[in-house]
């Protein structure tokens, strides 16, 4: 194979990704306006409903108009030989491979998150604000950014200089030192990620002595859990919209509730999200998914191992002296297609889990107030009620509100 052939693989996939990603957004579209099944009824009165429907429609046009925007821009970026003229950037500051690597990435992704900012920008204070969702400051926007840089400077970067160094010092072998640092470094933020991370950008306090924690003290006694760590997240400074999440293992498991959600929700509800939550704790939903990552990654570096070394790869971006950061780059071009087929197991195997989640919220507590809750969440989020089934099938991590009613229920 010429890495003329190669480039034009990798221009099919980004074209088919973007054509079959239009389609499944399109079929999903014509379902905006359904009428709401008889389950449903009572999420919305007609105001509501049809606010929900313009949030979609915004929403929708904005997306093609985005993303519609990057396929041109990186089509322009491979065509006029983007990635040459930024590796000959980095190569005129250093002759060290890593520190290459690093500017090199530094500046792609320095220019994307400078010319998708205005996008995110527009998102958040613009159609967000227009539906009410937006509390989000111009300062807390800008410190987020800045903030989210220091992380992905001292975190990705560090990983990659390892990884690459790793491959430097032992060759074809580096993808087991890899996968042992990639797997240590997931367990460890699996782990401590709330404890260290999240305070940069949100204020967690203990949730207060009272009715709400008794209650949750309370259940958590009668199904046998150990629940000490249960937080309080601001997250109203930057939405109205709500969320609870469990993280952690062992002594390190912790509850964080929004507090937007303890705003929209009664005890009794909260209590049944909750009770999902540890749901997901019991059947043991969380190794699971972290294991499944970590094999995962596993096969992924093993692939890489295989094509790195080629020089097709750096060729095929335009790029003629063959490196490890430009065969990075190719080879997750032409993964992509085994990375959608691996993320929609995934996603199969997450539906699914959220069912025994449920079950194990209906059968250790009640199913109404987990009905309720999921009704009020998706009413203040203006969720989308009538989505298409293929596009469910393609993107939804979790099952719709009435597939989960209808579950609830049986």
């Amino acid at each position: 194979m010429t890495s003329t052939a190669l480039f034009y693989i990798i221009i099919g996939i980004i074209i088919i990704n973007f054509i079959i990603d239009k389609i499944l957004g399109a079929l999903n579209a014509k379902h905006f306006n359904d009428e709401l099944p008889p389950e449903l009824q009572d999420v919305y009165d007609e105001d509501e409903y049809k606010k929900s429907q313009e949030y979609k429609a915004v929403n929708y046009r904005f997306s093609n108009f985005t993303s519609l925007f990057s396929l041109f821009l990186t089509l322009g970026f491979f065509y006029f030989d983007g990635f040459e003229y930024v590796d000959n950037i980095a190569r005129s500051y250093s002759d060290n491979t890593i520190v290459i690597a690093l500017i090199f990435f530094g500046i792609i992704m320095l220019a994307s998150d400078i010319i998708t900012t205005p996008f995110s920008y527009y998102k958040t204070f613009v159609v967000e604000e227009k539906f009410g969702f937006n509390k989000t400051t111009t300062k807390t926007f800008i410190l987020d950014k800045i903030k989210g840089w220091l992380v992905l400077v001292i975190l990705g970067g560090g990983i990659l200089t390892l990884i690459i160094w790793f491959y430097e010092a032992t060759g074809s072998n580096f993808w087991l030192y890899a996968w042992a640092l990639v797997t240590a470094f997931s367990v460890f933020m699996n782990m401590f990620y709330s404890k260290l991370i999240v305070p940069l950008f949100n204020k967690q306090t203990p949730l207060e002595e009272g009715e709400l924690r008794n209650k949750i003290a309370e259940y958590a006694k009668t199904v046998g859990f150990k629940l000490n760590k249960i937080f309080v997240i601001d997250g109203s400074k930057r939405s109205t919209k709500a969320n609870a999440y469990f993280s952690g293992f062992g002594s390190e498991k912790r509850v964080t509730l929004y507090d937007t959600l303890i705003k929209d929700l009664d005890d009794e509800e909260i209590v049944a999200v909750l009770a999902h939550e540890v749901g997901h704790y019991k059947r043991k939903h969380i190794i699971f998914n972290l294991s499944a990552s970590i094999l995962l990654t596993g096969l992924t570096l093993y692939i890489l191992s295989l094509l790195i070394s080629n020089p097709l790869l750096s060729n095929a971006l335009g790029v003629e002296i063959s490196s490890f950061h430009i065969g990075l780059i190719a080879f997750g071009l032409l993964y992509s297609p085994i990375s959608e087929i691996t993320g929609l197991i995934m996603n199969v195997m997450s539906r699914k889990f959220e069912y025994q989640a449920d079950n194990y919220a209906k059968d250790t507590y009640a199913e109404e107030p987990l009905i309720t809750s999921l009704k009020k969440l998706s009413k203040n989020s203006l969720s989308n009620l009538t989505p298409h089934p293929a596009y469910v099938f393609m993107h939804y991590s979790h099952p719709t509100l009435l597939q989960r009613i209808k579950n609830l229920r049986s």
